[in-house]
């Protein structure tokens, strides 16, 4: 049996959420996970230029993101600034792979609110966005 999360705002609203990866199987898994809890996907993009442009269209109908790292047109850490320069308030969560502790410590010390290690495992998921977003 699947436990049962959900995490919602503070006022009992659902959260919206663009998932990043290159990666369709993880864009497709993390959508099921977040979609599991209630939380509303309202946008996937599989490269980092689609994410810029797709944040600043939902904006302010959007969340968080949670952020691929590693992608082959525009890398996690320069999408991430390119958020951030549009949004100072963005709450972006990286996803990565084990044993990309550097890279993950430089995105926190650029805006990142937290990580999400690969692979991905449901309740570990969501108990850390549980914590990232204060639900």
């Amino acid at each position: 049996m699947i436990e049962q999360i959900n995490i919602v705002k503070p006022d009992g609203s659902k959260y919206r959420a663009l998932v990043v990866d290159d990666s369709a199987f993880t864009l497709k898994q993390i959508t099921q996970i977040l979609m599991s809890a209630g939380i509303e996907v309202v946008g996937n993009a599989p490269r980092g230029e689609d994410a810029i442009r797709m944040y600043k269209e939902l904006y302010p109908n959007v969340d968080f993101v949670t952020l691929d790292i590693t992608m082959p047109d525009i890398d996690g850490l320069q999408v991430l600034k390119e958020i951030l320069s549009f949004d100072k308030n963005a709450k972006v969560i990286m996803v990565t792979a084990l044993g990309r502790e550097d890279i993950v410590k430089t995105a926190i010390m650029n805006g990142a609110k937290g990580f999400i290690l690969k692979p991905l495992d449901r309740l570990k998921v969501l108990e850390r966005l549980k914590a990232i977003l204060g639900a």
